[in-house]
């Protein structure tokens, strides 16, 4: 089962095999500042909402001047979506005690998705039966008697968020949690078949996104990377 004991390498021990820059932090560093046209989006928010935000945006523009992009606002779009500089893809990820960003080249990937949650279990069972159905559901009690101790459901949670994040940039489209059945796999991958019609990348409708998981110190994430030699597939 993945486990990583320091989650400050979390997504970047996931995500060391594909060509992505991932830049992920503990805290709230002092120097994380907004551009003006940033600071008017949570002008008026609590200092909690203030932080994240800030922070999960000075790691996104550490990643991007990795790989070679000035720095720049990146504001939300559409659905809340992060509007990233022409030729990257990226996503962006925060829960207590963690922030994180991935970026990429448009050339290389074409769209990925990350999320972070902690590490413990859902805590309201309303939001499982919203998140999971009834097969979701059976699955995720199999894993529990056969792997105590790893939060499953929140994991699946994670999951979803992973798929929806890689799923808008590729169609702008809305996708519920109902839309996409999650099955994770104790060896820290997950499969995520979708149940309407898929985005079509390069000519090809992709039908299942292929992700992978990790939990550690406290935080369980989910990435999805989806490059463009996934389209010849059609996976």
């Amino acid at each position: 089962m993945r486990q990583v004991p320091d989650s400050s390498g979390l997504l970047a021990s996931l995500l060391a095999a594909v060509p992505v820059t991932v830049v992920e932090t503990r805290d709230d560093p002092a120097d994380a500042v907004l551009f003006p046209e940033e600071a008017a989006v949570v002008a008026n928010a609590v200092a909690k909402r203030r932080n994240e935000f800030t922070t999960v945006r000075h790691c996104a523009r550490t990643a991007l001047a990795a790989i070679g992009v000035p720095p720049a606002p990146i504001l939300p779009g559409q659905r809340g979506a992060p509007r990233w500089p022409d030729g990257v893809v990226g996503s962006m990820t925060h829960c207590a005690g963690y922030r994180a960003a991935v970026v990429a080249r448009a050339t290389d990937i074409a769209s990925l998705g990350i999320d972070a949650e902690p590490a413990e279990p859902l805590r309201d069972p309303d939001v499982l039966k919203l998140v999971a159905d009834e097969t979701e559901r059976a699955a995720l009690a199999r894993l529990g008697a056969r792997h105590p101790g790893t939060p499953w459901d929140r994991l699946l949670f994670s999951a979803k968020e992973s798929v929806y994040k890689t799923w808008f940039p590729l169609t702008g489209r809305w996708l519920g949690f109902e839309e996409a059945r999650v099955e994770l796999d104790p060896d820290g991958t997950f499969s995520a078949r979708l149940l309407v019609e898929g985005p079509v990348v390069e000519g090809v409708e992709l039908k299942v996104f292929s992700g992978q998981w990790a939990v550690g110190d406290g935080i369980a994430a989910t990435a999805i990377v989806l490059p463009f030699t996934v389209a010849s597939s059609g996976a």
